[in-house]
């Protein structure tokens, strides 16, 4: 929880970007609150529509926090910008999360 505070520190200063808003989400996440990762990663991707890791992260907490749909509609949107960007990795990873999504939905 150490690092929540001073992340959100840094946020409450006035040091907001893509990369803050991408580490608070991740550490929310760590911390089993998905609803709080959540925002954060979105207001990343405010910042920064083309931060593949930040859909990556959107749409693991999303499916935590059970939004199968819009979990899904983030994996989608976040290959489209991996593909877009050439990252391949995130690219792949982000399929096999949402067709791991796609089945359990059914």
């Amino acid at each position: 929880m150490a690092t929540i505070a001073v992340l959100e520190d840094l946020l409450t200063r006035g040091q907001d970007n893509a990369l803050l808003r991408f580490s608070l989400g991740n550490a929310y996440l760590q911390a089993n609150d998905a609803a709080q990762a959540i925002v954060h990663l979105r207001q990343a991707l405010v910042y920064d529509p083309d931060y593949s890791a930040a859909w990556k992260l959107l749409g693991k907490a999303l499916t935590l926090d059970g939004q199968t749909a819009e979990a899904l509609s983030a994996y989608t949107q976040g290959i489209e910008v991996a593909a877009r960007r050439g990252d391949k990795q995130a690219e792949k990873e982000m399929q096999v999360f949402k067709k791991r999504l796609e089945q359990h939905a059914d």
